[in-house]
């Protein structure tokens, strides 16, 4: 049987338990007794979870162990409102939808500094919507006016994908009515940032829409785009 990680040894500690789930946040398979201490159940009840198929994976060749594709477990915490702090740990996915390269390396640079995003990019709205399915971002920056399509599709794209139910989208633009505006937060983006914008104003944004704990300002030192 998958046994559980034991914290029974001496000198556990809080440096321990953060240790751990570092170790965790970081890992693409889990065995039953991780995906029980991510969430919060006992091994048996994850187990059961497996066995009638509500948590799918895999079995280990040649034995009887477990194991459980992170993507799924993932979809299993959500699907019964488990929190994702530690299997996802501060790390935020954010995908840039542009067509102007110098914007996309403008926005990569700043968020790259602060170190706790991982970020892809799309120069169109086709692009977006593959990287959406597979990346899977908590937030899409996205220019209002791309080559394919306008920002309006991405949004109801974006919201009609299972994959981007739970998405936030921000909208910058240089060139945009106040009722366009109006539209696009009513048709599902979360907010809107004009361009130029300063570095910090970004990262606050991005901040406020993945839910990281904000950092000092020093990380965010340059002119906007």
């Amino acid at each position: 049987m998958d046994r559980p990680p034991t914290r029974c040894g001496l000198g556990w500690n809080m440096a321990d338990q953060q240790a751990n789930d570092t170790e965790l946040s970081s890992k693409r398979v889990f065995t039953t007794g991780e995906a029980a201490q991510l969430c919060n159940v006992s091994q048996q009840t994850i187990i059961r979870c497996f066995d009638s198929g509500k948590l799918q994976g895999f079995r280990v060749p040649g034995s009887k162990f477990r194991r459980i594709p992170r993507e799924e477990l993932i979809r299993f915490m959500k699907q019964n409102g488990i929190p994702l702090d530690v299997i996802e740990g501060d790390t935020r996915r954010v995908l840039i939808v542009d067509d102007d390269q110098r914007i996309i390396d403008l926005i990569s640079d700043i968020l790259n500094r602060d170190g706790r995003f991982e970020i892809k990019a799309a120069t169109n709205g086709y692009d977006a919507g593959l990287l959406t399915a597979s990346f899977k971002p908590h937030l899409i920056l996205v220019d209002y006016m791309l080559p394919d399509i306008n920002g309006d599709i991405v949004i109801e794209r974006v919201r009609e994908m299972p994959e981007g139910k739970d998405t936030r989208i921000l909208i910058i633009s240089g060139v945009i009515k106040r009722d366009e505006i109006a539209h696009m937060i009513s048709n599902g983006a979360d907010a809107f940032m004009q361009k130029p914008f300063h570095p910090v104003d970004l990262v606050e944004q991005v901040i406020r829409l993945t839910g990281v704990a904000a950092r000092s300002k020093d990380h965010t030192n340059g002119n906007g785009g």
